[in-house]
Order: structure tokens, then C-alpha cells, then sequence
């Protein structure tokens, strides 16, 4: 594409307010009710998660095939995605005004859908790694920028904090992606299917664009509504509890197709695997908010946890397709709801920039992300599958584990009084 070209996309969209032509003429205006600030908030995770990020999962075999990605190539490219959302989550760390937070936020947006329309104009490897970390960049707008202003919009209309039914997107994003793929597949070549997903991210963008509101201050009866900002120890083991979470994700997420494509059923089809994931994970978010009420937020994580160590466990107990394919439901199930709840929680600490916080703990859920798919690579290759890498990912999710039964018994004295 030209660079007059490009100049009139970002022109079109730096153009997009609520009192512009373009917002009057397809009748969006300014966020007034809870569904339309969950809608962007949806939208914003099916742009940055589902298609920036996600929709490599499913086209990475076919990008092999027919775009001659290497192996090597392959696994650098989700590298600099994976770096590229570090990034994000540093800058959202080190951010403290809310302004600039939803600046950040919409930026965010814009560089998910030209990231993804430009996949599909090079096979050069280099402008793909420049293209995946810039895709990772974005996926912070939908995980964290998104979650914090949804949170702040949330309580300062005095709605319940949670944000189950935002983190559904990701759930959704998985399966979008996946059937996206599987239905693409057999009429579309790869670059067409990367410039079909940039033409849906576009139609996402409006309202991930038009309905998140600007933040504001707390009012005092909002700000009631958050939790007393926890001491050190307790931060320190959230930190220490999501980075187990974050390696028990990343390796499940790695493997789990290459697992079930095995299986006799699901041969030649791991593009439905990824939508079986997204199915469970879509409405998941919101049971566990269900759940957290009646359990307290760290019971229902301690749940998650245990259920995702099954889930890891029965592909290296067994070959049987119906419980590789639970495998695959609980995963979907449990790794959503952690996000979920855990960035909810520590949103709901610290209410005047949740975004900010949560961002300190998805460094340690993404440094997980990078360091676990290294060493498993490593097992891997000395010893021929996957077992090994699933056997240390339980090992490490039941210290997880562990680590949350502190946390479990200071909520319950805290619910007591």
C-alpha cells in the first residue's frame, strides 16, 4: 500500500469523534448505557486479542504452506508478538494519567487493524517480526487499557465491579479466529484470509472506538466501592501466583492443537480445536464472577487453578479423544477466568488507575509467556514430546497454587469482620 494510501486510513481515523461526520452518519453517540461501554470493551479484546493477536494461531500452518514460513521464522514471529505485548504493559505501567491512558488506548486500536491488513502485503520475514510486535503492542489496548476504563466507567455509576462479561471477548476472540480460519481455509489463500481479518477488524474498530468513554476521577461514593490497597506481601504473591498462571497458559496454549491434531478425530482440523477452546472460554469470565461471589475472588481462583492442572495433566494420563478434548473445554474454562479475576481484583486495589496496576502484573504473566515456550522447546527436543514441558507446567501451577492459600485466608478473615 502507498503512502498516500496509509496517510488517508490514519486520517479517516483520527477523524472519528462523536460529533464528526463520520461518527453522526452511523448514528454512534456518546456511551450512556453499561451494555455499550461492555460492547467496546468486547470489541476493543475481539480486535487487539482475537485478530491482532490471535488469528496467527490458526493461519501460522497455513503461512508455512503457502507463504513459505520457515519453522524458525515462525516461532520468531510469536516471539516479537509476545515482546511487543510486554512493551505495552510497561508503557501502561509506567503511565499514570488517565488521559494518556485512553490515548494510548486508541492508538491501540489503530495499530491492531493496520498491523493486521499489513501481514497480508509482504512475505518478508523482517516486516512481519515489525508487524507481530506492533500486533502485540496493541493487544495491551484490549487486555488492560480497555479492562481499566471499563472498571472506571463501571464505578463511577456505582455498577458492580466486575468484569466478567468484558473478558468474554477474549473467549470469543479465540473462537472468531479459529472459525474464521476453518471456514476460510478451503476457498482463500493466506494473504487473502490476513486481509479478510483486517477488513473485520475495521468493522470492530467503531465501536471499540466510538463507545469507551473518557475517564474520570472517582467520586467518593465510587471510590467506596474499590478495596484497601493491599500491603507488599500481598502484592508480591499475586505477582508471584500470575506468573505461574501465565507459564501453565502460555504451554497449554502452545501445545494443545499439536496435541489434539494427533488424535485420529481431530487430524487435519486444529483450527476447531482453537474455536473448542474459545467455546468454553467465551462464557467462562462470567460464571466465575458468579462463582467469586459466593466463594470470595482467591476461592475461586484457588478452583481455576486446580481445574486448569487437570487439564494439563490428561493429555500426558491419556490418548482418549473424549478426555483430550475435556482437556481442551477446561483449559478454554479456566485460563480466561484467571485473567478475569485476578486483574479485577487488583483493579478494584487500586481505582484511580487500574490499568497502571494491572499492568505490573501482566509483566510477570507475559515474562512467563516468553520464558516457558524457550524451555520447553529445550525438553522438547531431548526427549521427543510434550510430556515433559505439560509434567513442569503442572509442577509450577500447583506452586501457584500454593502460593494462593495466604491470600485465601486473609480474604476469608477479611469477609469475617
Amino acid at each position: 500500500m502507498t503512502a498516500p494510501a496509509w496517510g488517508r486510513i490514519m486520517e479517516f481515523y483520527s477523524g472519528l469523534r462523536m460529533d464528526s461526520p463520520s461518527g453522526k452518519a452511523l448514528g454512534l453517540r456518546t456511551p450512556t448505557l453499561r451494555w455499550q461501554v461492555l460492547c467496546a470493551g468486547i470489541c476493543a479484546l475481539l480486535l487487539t486479542i482475537g485478530i491482532s493477536r490471535f488469528a496467527y494461531t490458526p493461519l501460522l500452518p497455513i503461512m508455512r504452506n503457502e507463504a513459505g514460513l520457515s519453522y524458525l521464522a515462525g516461532g520468531w514471529l510469536a516471539t516479537f508478538n509476545y515482546v511487543g505485548y510486554i512493551a505495552g504493559a510497561l508503557l501502561a505501567a509506567t503511565t499514570a494519567k488517565l488521559s494518556a491512558k485512553y490515548l494510548y488506548y486508541r492508538v491501540g486500536l489503530v495499530l491492531g487493524v493496520l498491523s493486521t491488513l499489513g501481514m497480508a502485503m509482504t512475505t518478508d520475514p523482517v516486516i512481519w517480526s515489525a508487524l507481530r510486535f506492533l500486533g502485540g503492542l496493541s493487544s495491551t489496548a484490549g487486555m488492560l487499557l480497555a479492562s481499566g476504563l471499563v472498571l472506571n466507567w463501571l464505578m463511577r455509576h456505582q455498577h458492580k465491579p466486575e468484569l466478567g462479561l468484558h473478558f468474554a471477548g477474549v473467549g470469543l476472540g479465540i473462537m472468531l479466529s479459529g472459525a474464521a480460519v476453518a471456514l476460510m481455509a478451503p476457498f482463500l489463500a493466506w494473504d487473502e484470509q490476513w486481509w479478510a481479518f483486517g477488513l473485520l477488524a475495521a468493522l470492530i474498530f467503531l465501536p471499540a472506538w466510538f463507545w469507551m468513554p473518557v475517564p474520570q476521577a472517582l467520586s467518593t461514593q465510587a471510590q467506596a466501592m474499590s478495596l484497601k490497597p493491599p500491603s507488599d506481601r500481598t502484592m508480591n504473591l499475586m505477582v508471584a501466583t500470575y506468573f505461574c498462571a501465565g507459564f501453565g497458559y502460555v504451554l497449554s496454549a502452545t501445545f494443545i492443537v499439536a496435541i489434539l491434531e494427533k488424535l485420529p478425530l481431530l487430524t487435519g482440523r486444529g483450527s476447531w480445536v482453537w474455536v473448542i477452546v474459545g467455546l468454553a472460554a467465551a462464557p467462562s469470565s462470567f460464571a466465575w464472577d458468579r462463582i467469586a461471589r459466593n466463594t470470595g475472588v482467591v476461592g475461586a481462583l484457588i478452583i481455576a487453578y486446580l481445574l486448569q492442572i487437570v487439564s494439563i495433566v490428561l493429555p500426558v494420563l491419556t490418548e482418549h479423544a473424549g478426555l483430550n478434548i475435556l482437556s481442551a473445554v477446561l483449559f478454554g474454562g479456566t485460563f480466561v477466568g484467571i485473567v478475569s479475576l485476578t486483574l479485577t481484583q487488583v483493579g478494584r486495589f487500586f481505582p484511580a488507575n487500574p490499568a497502571k496496576a494491572m499492568a505490573k502484573l501482566t509483566l510477570s504473566y507475559g515474562v512467563a509467556q516468553i520464558a516457558a515456550p524457550a524451555m520447553a522447546g529445550y525438553i522438547a527436543a531431548a526427549s521427543g514430546s510434550y510430556s515433559g514441558s505439560l509434567e513442569v507446567a503442572t509442577v509450577v501451577m500447583l506452586l501457584g497454587t500454593g502460593l494462593l492459600i495466604p491470600l485465601y485466608l486473609d480474604e476469608r478473615a477479611h469477609r469475617a469482620t
